[in-house]
């Protein structure tokens, strides 16, 4: 017997599955919209991660660029409206190297973000002055990104190691505070009556070909003809309900959470990235990409450090377990481009290491739009972008549900895509690195 009756039910309470609630019942309309989720929202991996954004997506096309910069529009119109309670600033993320390849690099690279619409490169010194970001906010900052080369970096940026030859300031990019915009989206849409149901999904049942009837692990169900899954890492169990493989698989990614009470990374600084591998005898070769970055911007001493230093495919498994080694390891990592952090190497205290799964498609693709169950969408597969991805994701996914204009760049997410052969052997040139920072 029926519990009620639903418009949608939307799997999974994470970031997405707000995000979609939110983006259908508040920006579209849709009435009797059902959330369900066995934890409590925001609580599995959307709390984990280091909440950054960036308009800044070297290829293979303009595709994932496009879709994150409509991403970062509507977050910049949430933050207006909510006289940004969601925290969002513009500090930057800044990309570093020691080598004259990654000089180069770093410039093509932008030459080719540039292309894709980031905005324009300045070179420094040059014509222009280069401007520094405020430590906060994000309104009336400047767009593209500005390269800084030799003495000039150690000028805007002397914390970074004096071994730094260039160093790539992206200005659209920042972060924010993701539990607080996944909590004001989810208050806005209980206002509008979406209703959260604490149960666990245990099956669907289609009738004819379509979707028909929800079930809980309480016994309730819910009858509806639209389900949305957007489980986050339980994503493909989901659709193993409805007898649709969905093609994914996860990596785990860690992050540490430290003080810095000796200010050695400056509050005012932006998302800093080391671009270039370090080897290390003891350890051995680790790839580019140690990240820092502050917390909560002039306010308390805390860092975010990440460093994915290993890609491996692996199951979920709840609550994951981390290399003992990550805290000293990505710590170690970081002082190599910021050279004061070695000052904590020795403390008896590293902090706080936490992180989750990135659920991933080989060419590192959302999945967003209808599956092969008439009734039945998708909404995953955000990887490590989820927050700053959520709600260009959750606008294409309501566009999808209500019948509303589609982005010529949908086609490109959709899950069908996997049929076309042609596009098929491009992934397989493009690897599941794409984008991956």
């Amino acid at each position: 017997m029926d519990s009620h009756r639903a418009d949608v039910v939307i799997c999974g309470a994470g970031i997405a599955g707000v995000a979609a609630a939110y983006h259908l019942a508040v920006r579209h309309g849709v009435e009797r919209v059902v959330l369900v989720d066995e934890r409590e929202p925001l609580t599995l991996t959307s709390d984990k991660g280091t909440q950054g954004y960036r308009n800044w997506w070297p290829g293979p096309d303009d595709t994932m660029l496009r879709f994150i910069t409509r991403s970062i529009d509507i977050m910049e119109e949430m933050a207006n409206e909510s006289g940004n309670a969601i925290r969002l600033s513009r500090t930057g993320y800044l990309f570093a190297t020691g080598n004259n390849a990654g000089v180069e690099r770093l410039r093509t690279n932008a030459a080719m973000v540039s292309a894709f619409g980031m905005g324009d490169v300045r070179e420094h010194p040059g014509a222009d002055p280069y401007h520094p970001a405020p430590p906060d906010g994000f309104r009336d900052q400047p767009i593209g990104a500005d390269l800084l080369l030799g003495d000039e970096v150690h000028r805007c940026f002397p914390f970074l190691t004096g071994d730094a030859k260039a160093a790539l300031h992206v200005r659209r990019a920042g972060w924010m505070n993701g539990i607080a915009m996944g909590t004001w989206m989810l208050r806005r849409a209980l206002g509008c009556g979406v209703e959260f149901v604490r149960d666990r999904m245990t099956g669907v049942d289609v009738d004819r070909g379509r979707v028909h009837r929800v079930r809980l692990a309480s016994g309730a169900t819910i009858s509806t003809d639209r389900i949305v899954i957007a489980a986050g890492p339980m994503l493909g169990d989901v659709g193993d309900m409805l007898g649709v493989r969905l093609p994914v698989f996860h990596e785990l990614h860690a992050k540490l959470t430290m003080r810095d009470p000796q200010r050695i990374v400056p509050r005012n600084a932006p998302f800093v990235i080391w671009n270039d591998a370090v080897n290390w005898s003891n350890v051995g070769p680790l790839p580019p990409g140690v990240h820092v970055r502050p917390v909560d911007g002039p306010f308390g001493d805390e860092l975010y450090l990440i460093w994915t230093y290993h890609t491996a495919k692996t199951d979920a498994v709840w609550p994951p377990a981390f290399d003992p080694r990550y805290a000293d390891i990505v710590l170690r990592g970081a002082a190599e481009m910021i050279p004061g952090l070695s000052a904590y190497l020795g403390a008896s205290e590293r902090g706080v290491v936490d992180g989750g799964y990135y659920c991933k498609t080989e060419e590192n693709r959302p999945l967003i739009g209808p599956l092969g169950v008439d009734g039945a969408y998708v909404l995953g597969a955000l990887s490590g972008y989820g927050l700053m991805g959520a709600h260009a994701g959750a606008d294409l996914l309501a566009a999808h549900v209500t019948g509303a204009p589609l982005p010529d760049y949908a086609r490109w997410f959709l899950p069908s895509r996997y049929e076309d052969p042609v596009y098929r052997a491009q992934i397989a040139a493009w690897g599941a690195l794409m984008g991956q920072l």
